[in-house]
């Protein structure tokens, strides 16, 4: 999975923020510039106006988008902490399984890849067998595992992974 700085829109955001400073830090020096070089009147006081309150919104316009990345890179690190929680216990609760199960290592590779949706043709090239040859192992791993089909088989595991949080609340924050 891309990070957020590897993607586009990251990238696009980081490229923004820095065009958006130097073009704050012109307008500023430019309010500075004029201020000191400009004999006061009413339009050069109008104007310098102006373009200091554009300049100082344009820095707010910058820190709502630096705080906007800030806590898009604290969700995608909060999500991919989840997500690789997750993965960790799916791995050990279908390892559970397969061993409770007694599943050869054949077994246990077909039923990996049935829970990873493939099909038994897919398997069966992934494996370099027959398509006849899988079917056997999945009868095998059905009646090992009680159920009659892959939909029960997945149903097992999920219902297994739903029971408990997937990220311990400590974790969590």
């Amino acid at each position: 999975m891309k990070t957020l700085m590897q993607s586009r829109y990251g990238l696009t955001l980081v490229v923004l923020i820095v065009l958006q400073s130097l073009c704050a830090l012109f307008f500023l020096s430019d309010v500075v510039a004029d201020y000191l070089s400009e004999s006061p009147s009413f339009w050069v006081d109008f104007h310098l106006t102006i373009e200091a309150f554009a300049a100082v919104l344009l820095v707010l316009g910058i820190l709502v988008e630096i705080q906007f990345l800030s806590a898009i890179l604290h969700r995608q690190a909060s999500t991919e902490r989840g997500l690789s929680i997750a993965s960790g216990k799916l791995s050990k609760v279908m390892n559970d399984y397969f061993r409770s199960w007694a599943l050869t290592p054949t077994e246990e590779d077909v039923a990996a890849f049935v829970l990873k949706g493939m099909s038994i043709s897919e398997i069966a090239v992934l494996r370099g067998s027959r398509e006849g040859t899988i079917k056997a192992h999945l009868n095998a791993i059905y009646r090992k595992a009680g159920v009659s089909g892959r939909s029960q088989l997945v149903s097992l595991l999920v219902e297994d992974l739903m029971q408990e949080p997937l990220i311990p609340a400590a974790a969590a924050s």
